[in-house]
């Protein structure tokens, strides 16, 4: 059974997205493991370089973990769409060796604007932090059309 058109053209957009992200990719190791659309799932592992002074992951670290996820949820209809606004709540403490997967959800879309949730868990499917993001669609496609 093949993949049906918009899943291949999230996948796609996804792969072509991780692929120029040096944020993402190279600085912060994360592994894009899923672009679907309206969903997308990544994983990153804590590592030293991600401790602060309480040697428990920088709450930024996983705040950018979530907001990646969202890009890749937010992009994945093959619209350019970017960050309007976004919180976060931290809810447990990420650790060295930690594996972080944050799960996003697009909650709604209508017109240009949209709302997806993050969801960060541990390895043990602890939830770390919760992050809400809203998107606005700006000119131009991933994948031209």
């Amino acid at each position: 059974m093949s993949e049906a058109p918009a899943q291949a053209l999230a996948r796609l957009v996804g792969e072509t997205l991780f692929a120029h992200d040096v944020a993402s990719n190279d600085t912060m190791g994360m592994v894009l493991l899923a672009c679907e659309p309206g969903r997308a799932v990544m994983r990153m592992v804590v590592k030293e370089l991600h401790l602060n002074g309480h040697q428990i992951c920088h709450g930024g670290f996983i705040f950018t973990l979530a907001d990646s996820t969202f890009a890749f949820a937010c992009n994945s209809h093959n619209k350019n769409a970017v960050a309007a606004g976004c919180s976060i709540d931290f809810l447990k403490p990420g650790k060295l060796g930690d594996v972080l997967t944050c799960e996003g959800i697009e909650q709604t879309l209508n017109g240009r604007h949209g709302i997806y949730d993050m969801k960060v868990t541990n390895q043990s499917g602890e939830v770390i932090a919760m992050f809400r993001g809203k998107s606005a669609q700006i000119p131009g496609t991933v994948i031209p059309e």
